[in-house]
């Protein structure tokens, strides 16, 4: 079997500049996603720069399923994931109660839900390669959010997740990196119902180091990495030093400019 990397949410973003990176230190990746047209671009882009040609999996990772469905079209080409890049998923701005039910339920599924499912799914594999999974949760996983009170819950999750499982797995010689990134420049802002889409500085980094950062990250076994040095203050600070009440009012406030 060869060894490749999987990357979920490659079409795009964060997603996108992992399958660069990863593919210009040397590993065959599969790029999954929904948009094969995007998929196909930066898979002729790689393989233009002299890379592997990546495999093109288009598919819906929120339906029910997905990882037994992307172990299978792998298994039929004689491939087994060395690393596994859990990046899909997507937020939305609004009151929870505002918001479209179902599709606050879809963002559990994919950001959570299929996260989990493809992090555990080829544990086998990852053993035997001494390989990983890089997990890419946000700094909002650090705090409460109101009004985007799911996209935050879901992040927690994958941070508190990806924490455990890297203690979890270490013994066995895999990797478990989670990469939580500031406010990144990229489609996700549109898709949230973000009105503003021009990270503030000094928070917001570049997609290409935040990729850069992630695969350093998970190469050299870190548990957490959190790119950009203002985030990391957010992250190790805000919640330590500023009352809860303070820190929700406060971003309430910032979720409602946001949304315009």
């Amino acid at each position: 079997m060869t060894p490749v990397t999987v990357i979920t949410g490659a079409s795009a973003g964060i997603g996108a500049e992992l399958a660069r990176v990863f593919a210009a230190n040397g590993h065959a990746v599969v790029l999954v996603a929904r948009r094969e047209q995007r998929l196909q671009a930066l898979a002729a882009e790689i393989a233009a720069g002299g890379g592997p040609q990546p495999l093109v999996l288009p598919i819906d990772l929120a339906l029910p399923n997905a990882a037994a469905w992307i172990g299978k079209a792998l298994a039929t080409r004689g491939l087994e994931p060395e690393y596994v890049v859990n990046n899909a998923g997507f937020g939305l701005v609004g009151r929870a109660a505002d918001l479209d039910h179902a599709e606050q339920l879809a963002m559990i599924d994919l950001n959570a839900r299929t996260l989990t499912e493809l992090s555990l799914a080829f544990v086998d594999s990852l053993e035997r390669r001494r390989g990983g999974v890089l997990n890419v949760a946000s700094v909002a996983g650090f705090f409460p959010g109101p009004r985007s009170a799911v996209y935050y819950a879901s992040k927690a999750f994958v941070l508190s997740f990806s924490e455990a499982l890297h203690v979890e797995l270490k013994p066995l010689g895999i990797r478990v990196t989670c990469l939580c990134p500031g406010p990144v420049a990229s489609e996700f802002q549109a898709r949230a119902g973000i009105a503003k889409a021009k990270p503030p500085w000094p928070l917001a980094v570049s997609a290409e180091l935040v990729a850069a950062a992630g695969y350093e990250g998970l190469m050299l076994g870190r548990r957490l990495v959190v790119p950009g040095w203002a985030n990391k203050l957010v992250a190790s600070l805000v919640p330590r030093l500023v009352p809860h009440a303070l820190l929700l009012a406060r971003l309430e406030r910032r979720q409602r400019k946001r949304q315009g």
